[in-house]
């Protein structure tokens, strides 16, 4: 395979790249080149070029060298375009015509075409696309960052200014034409992107990036880093607040210095350390960046913070273990204030290197905090909520020591070998497509979480079993977001299933011709939609006593979700009818409770696929183990109930018609199809 990736922002290079030069450099060239460095690994990979700009200029010589090797099979490959200048990417508009048509005679000039191109940024995408009309080669689209999210950061009428309005449009383009989007998690899979007129959930997977997390867990301190951070500081040996980050404004450094400047209590307890990106002269920054670093003094000098901040002019990307080791051996913590980071690499690596985290509740850290358990988020408008949280940690020992110790997680849950497999995974099926069954004779359809997942071994059986079962089309059922439901399967390598069924049966995907991406039930949302007061369910439930509301996440445009006992939703469906208000509530593990539209379970919508199908009942199996698959077991006379149930459904009174399997997980639902088919068998 021959993959072309294009990124045209920032000062791109195959080593020793100047993170900070510009405003633009920055971790979307980190994650390109490690991307690359992993996915060089596969030998299934036979060439990967990265294309960017050519420019002259004062950033230095290298960026004007047509072509540079980076491995054996890795090149970086510089085209010129209409200015010969760096051009920031407010004005990379300017340069895409240019520099796809030479691309266009690049490729062409080529003993083999790409067989895919992967576009980093909107304006990479523009490039891609007219690739693409040009030479028919399909492209995958990575985002970094999203223009909407900008602009809500900036208030109203931000989205109306022109090179906004132009970026905006540039993403919907890449959206509506790209085969494949890549983000790096659910929140900006499932709420960034849903902002945008071509949003399709279904063609958009969540990859999150990995990060060589080894080095930082070993990471030292270091003699002259110390001394750099030392100088500032009257009193060095106090805990530290560290943050790296470019000193631009969506990172909102300017809100962790007010949050340390106005918390006497905070100041008395630890130093701030601001490691803002690399300068020499503030007037000489790019960007917006000279302006955030004199916010940055101003504030310093408006609390008086001489000498409990350090801000160093410098650091190279060899100093960054020590910057978070420095942190660590003073019993200090990272802070990320972003007013929306897409995913946060650094949040990984000082959370490997032993810091307890506090970070933005907006974009990846959400998935990174749930992941890992590694720190605690915060509104990052709020710097009282900043300045709590630091407080929280370094106030409570226990709590500082689980953060330590979810961060050991960050390694095996962030890796960019798996990263890679399952990038390449997506990449060799859009290239060879296993469209999904036409016309199936049976449907298998079973939940995922102890279900089908949740012994390896089983999971391999089920993955031999189904390659033999031609006219069977095999869905999942499930209460995760069809976006945390394709994770954890492709992380499984489960067979990809024909029918989603997500989010409790409020949602539908169909899988694609092409057999990677999928598409939204729409007949299904408008049943489901009738009659669903999302506002006065939500409403109704405010001030329950015992219900407590999941991460922002769990919560769909049909789904509530919360944490409660069995005594509490009981309460929950009685506050319901006393509001008039109708709707599905179910209770699973004696723990989770989720409030659906009245029409919405899993029993329904296999009730829907199977009527889409043409299948009479008796070819229909579902399977299950939990209470939320009650509706789904209820309502088929095939049901599977796997051997490691919990919720007691082998005693459910409703569930007596289930087959109750002897093994567990995925042989259970294998035993379960072979006794139904034994039994039609027998009465035919």
């Amino acid at each position: 395979m021959f993959v072309l990736h294009v990124a045209l922002q920032g000062c791109l290079r195959g080593g020793g790249v100047v993170f900070g030069l510009t405003a633009d450099t920055g971790g979307h060239i980190r994650y390109l080149l490690d991307l690359v460095a992993a996915s060089a690994q596969d030998r299934d990979i036979d060439r990967i070029v990265i294309a960017t700009r050519l420019f002259q200029g004062l950033l230095g010589p290298d960026y004007a060298v047509p072509e540079e090797a980076i491995s054996d099979k890795v090149a970086l490959l510089r085209l010129a375009s209409a200015s010969p200048d760096y051009r920031p990417k407010e004005e990379m508009h300017a340069e895409v015509d240019s520099f796809a048509s030479n691309l266009i005679a690049w490729i062409a000039a080529q003993p083999r075409a790409p067989d895919l191109i992967h576009a980093h940024y909107a304006d990479a995408a523009s490039v891609a696309r007219i690739v693409e009309k040009a030479l028919g080669i399909p492209f995958v689209f990575t985002a970094h960052s999203l223009g909407r999210v900008k602009a809500a950061m900036l208030g109203s009428g931000a989205e109306r200014g022109t090179d906004l309005a132009r970026r905006i449009a540039a993403e919907e383009g890449a959206l509506a034409r790209a085969s494949l989007v890549v983000a790096s998690s659910r929140d900006e899979a499932e709420v960034q992107y849903a902002g945008y007129a071509a949003y399709d959930p279904g063609r958009i997977r969540v990859l999150p990036p990995g990060s060589d997390l080894a080095r930082f867990a070993a990471a030292e301190a270091l003699p002259r880093v110390d001394t750099t951070i030392n100088r500032f500081l009257h009193d060095p040996g106090k805990p530290v607040l560290l943050a790296l980050a470019r000193p631009v404004a969506r990172k909102n450094l300017g809100a962790l210095v007010r949050a340390y400047g106005e918390s006497p209590t905070l100041q008395a307890c630890a130093n701030l350390v601001l490691v803002a990106g690399t300068r020499d002269d503030i007037d000489a920054l790019d960007g917006d960046m000279a302006a955030t670093m004199r916010e940055i003094l101003v504030l310093i000098d408006r609390y008086d913070l001489y000498g409990r901040v350090a801000y160093p002019k410098t650091h190279g990307l060899e100093d960054v273990p020590a910057l978070y080791a420095y942190a660590r051996a003073r019993g200090g913590l990272f802070v990320n204030p972003a007013l929306n980071e897409p995913f946060g690499l650094t949040l990984l690596e000082a959370s490997a290197a032993g810091l307890p985290l506090v970070a933005t509740d907006s974009g990846g850290p959400n998935d990174i905090v749930e992941t890992c358990g590694n720190g605690l988020l915060v509104d990052p408008r709020n710097p009282d909520a900043i300045a709590a949280a630091c407080l929280r940690i370094l106030d409570d020992p226990d709590l500082y020591a689980r953060c330590v110790a979810g961060g050991a997680r960050a390694a095996a849950a962030y890796d960019w070998d798996r990263h890679a497999a399952r990038y390449h995974a997506l990449l060799r099926a859009l290239l060879t497509p296993e469209p999904p069954l036409a016309a199936p004779r049976q449907l298998l359809v079973c939940d995922i979480d102890n279900t089908l997942v949740g012994c390896e071994a089983a999971l391999g059986t089920f993955r031999r079993w189904r390659s033999r079962q031609a006219r069977l089309a095999f869905g999942v059922a499930t209460g995760r977001s069809f976006h945390s439901a394709m994770a954890i399967l492709e992380q499984q390598a489960s067979p990809r299933p024909q029918v989603m069924i997500t989010s409790v049966g409020s949602e539908i995907y169909h899988l694609d011709p092409n057999g990677v991406t999928y598409t939204a039930d729409a007949a299904w949302r408008a049943i489901v939609s009738a009659g669903w007061d999302r506002a006065g369910v939500r409403t109704a439930l405010s001030d329950l006593d015992g219900l407590v509301p999941q991460g922002p996440l769990e919560h769909r445009g049909h789904k509530l979700s919360y944490f409660a006992d069995a005594a509490t939703a009981q309460r929950v469906r009685v506050a319901l009818a006393r509001a008039g208000l109708s709707a599905n509530v179910i209770h699973s593990h004696g723990l989770y409770l989720d409030v659906l539209p009245e029409t919405a379970s899993k029993g329904t919508a296999v009730g829907h696929v199977r009527a889409l199908y043409g299948l009479p009942e008796r070819a229909v199996f579902v399977a299950g183990d939990s209470g939320n698959d009650v509706e789904m077991l209820r309502a088929q006379t095939q049901a599977i109930i796997v051997a490691n149930f919990s919720d007691d459904l082998a005693s459910n009174a409703a569930l007596q018609h289930s087959y109750v399997a002897r093994a567990s997980h995925a042989r259970g639902i294998i035993e379960g199809v072979g006794h139904f088919r034994r039994m039609l068998a027998d009465a035919s």
